[in-house]
């Protein structure tokens, strides 16, 4: 069964004059006026790991901004095969095809537990009309969907299998040295790359015998970001 992705306890207006990212998601140039009388209808969702936020080719009513955590976009391929197209990190913004169409072109998930805002299309859709901040803050989203879709086609699409994993785990966070993150699983690690779950799993088995990377508790991460770096370059 599909996990629910809404905890009910927590569900509620959003809080966005005092949300700690404000100044990072859709709404950051809104008034606290603004906020208190226009996003009434916005909720804070919190959604556990491997919940479904929507899935591809549902009815589209709302768009989500990330507050926290990790959330991957997929499309099912026709051979019943899937692949991971995007990761949204805090700031970015979930659906935004339902502001030009009626359906979801991806299935969102929760990477990492997340915290997001789901707001209605229509509430996006009047700011967009009415609110020049709003609409610059939408093209932004738009381009940096764009930009995110060109660096998983040229980093993470081409080139030697182990370049490319070196280029993931650079972009999900061994791009800042010394810092640990959590790891995807084998599956969706293939899935982010277009290898098998197998080759994922002897990559990153070569990686940890290398010293490329260090594995606690089975998830999170240490790596050698020179070496990574070296290897991305390949």
């Amino acid at each position: 069964m599909k996990p629910n992705c809404t905890d009910v306890q927590w569900q509620g207006r959003a809080k966005c004059a005092v949300c700690e990212v404000r100044n990072f998601v859709l709404f950051s140039g809104l008034s606290p006026h603004d906020l208190d009388t226009i996003l009434q209808p916005v909720d804070n969702l919190h959604v556990p790991q491997h919940a479904v936020m929507y899935e591809q080719g549902n009815e589209a009513p709302s768009v989500y901004t990330v507050r926290s955590g990790l959330i991957k976009l997929k499309i099912e391929l026709p051979n019943g095969g899937q692949r991971i197209v995007r990761l949204l990190r805090p700031g970015d913004v979930a659906g935004l095809e339902t502001l030009v169409g009626d359906r979801y072109h991806h299935t969102a998930i929760a990477l990492h537990e997340a915290d997001v805002c789901r707001i209605p299309r229509e509430v996006v859709l009047h700011l967009d009309r009415t609110s020049p901040a709003v609409h610059q803050a939408l093209l932004q989203r738009w381009q940096r969907s764009i930009d995110q879709a060109d660096h998983f086609i040229t980093a993470l699409s081409t080139g030697p299998a182990e370049s490319r994993m070196a280029r993931l785990l650079l972009t999900l966070g061994c791009a800042n040295a010394g810092v640990e993150f959590v790891l995807p699983g084998r599956e969706d690690m293939g899935a982010l790359l277009g290898i098998t779950t197998e080759t994922a799993s002897r990559i990153m088995a070569e990686f940890r015998r290398r010293g490329l990377v260090h594995v606690e508790k089975g998830t999170y991460v240490d790596c050698n970001h020179a070496g990574l770096t070296r290897l991305a370059s390949a």
